[in-house]
């Protein structure tokens, strides 16, 4: 993943020295001083974009992409010549690559390549996010859809539980019901009692009719 100094002949005379010694350090490996030596040019002309823009490089060779994305942005629209403006966009494609930004990824290499259509370097890159996107997305797709079964599964088990807890409901009612006896106050007891007592009293009564009427008609007739 390619990156890109600008010359220091863009800078001015009184950040001059420092972003030199930014440059020198940079090209020895030696990011931390050169960090050190591109701000103290920033103090002397905080708008020179050509520190910016190497320093931006400075804090991603540090694993610091987030920093070196916040660096960079300021001066996108600043940057006039075509190379360097390619240059910035394909810098910022790996900033943001390197925090698994994919998408912003795949924009920059394509503002990149709008400037400077035949660039491998960013037409691999541009690939590469793609295909980073590409998965995520399916993976995002995956579990959006088991996301979907599982709430689906705790629906359906959800309502089955409920159907049982309706049917030993129902069932408790009946086996209640079944046990229910009748219940009869005092009052209606001894109603009932008195009815079958007058009943039993009737029948008797017919009972000594009959047993009358049957000694009359066996008694001999008595003379005058």
């Amino acid at each position: 993943m390619l990156l890109t100094l600008v010359s220091a002949t863009s800078f001015g005379q009184k950040e001059k020295r420092y972003a030199r010694e930014g440059n020198s350090m940079y090209k020895e490996g030696k990011y931390s001083d050169a960090e050190i030596e591109y701000k103290r040019a920033l103090e002397k002309n905080p708008l020179a974009t050509g520190v910016m823009y190497n320093l931006g490089n400075t804090l991603y060779k540090q694993n610091k992409p987030e920093e070196a994305l916040k660096t960079v942005m300021p001066i996108v629209d600043s940057i006039k010549t075509s190379d360097e403006k390619s240059n910035l966009f394909h810098n910022i494609g790996n900033y943001n690559l390197s925090q698994k930004k994919y998408q912003e990824a795949v924009d920059a290499y394509k503002n990149s390549l709008r400037i400077r259509p035949y660039d491998k370097e960013t037409k691999s890159n541009l690939a590469y996010a793609q295909k980073m996107l590409k998965n995520e997305q399916n993976k995002q797709n995956q579990q959006n859809q088991q996301n979907n079964q599982n709430d689906k599964d705790n629906k359906d088990k959800n309502k089955d539980n409920k159907n049982d807890q309706n049917k030993n409901d129902q069932k408790k009612d009946d086996q209640s019901k079944q046990n229910q006896q009748p219940d009869i106050n005092k009052q209606s007891a001894e109603q009932m009692l008195q009815a079958l007592q007058n009943k039993e009293n009737q029948t008797q009564d017919k009972v000594n009719k009959e047993k009358v009427k049957a000694l009359v008609r066996n008694q001999p007739e008595k003379n005058w």
